[in-house]
């Protein structure tokens, strides 16, 4: 599959979540690794997708016309 390593993150949670993360992380830290992963990949492709969506409406508008 992938290279993969070890990262440090730290976050700000509301006390319950953070409560419930510490949790996970005892018990199950690898499915709290496969939420981060599934998050941080959504965030990629969305940004990949915005980045293409703008360079679409750029290369739409019309060339500027000099004066």
């Amino acid at each position: 599959m992938w290279e993969t390593r070890s990262v440090q993150i730290t976050v700000q949670l509301p006390h319950d979540i953070a409560d419930q993360a510490e949790e996970v992380q005892k018990t199950d830290p690898e499915f709290l690794s496969r939420v981060v992963l599934y998050g941080l990949t959504r965030r990629s492709i969305y940004h990949q997708l915005r980045e293409r969506r703008q360079d679409r409406t750029s290369e739409d508008l019309p060339a500027a016309r000099p004066m």
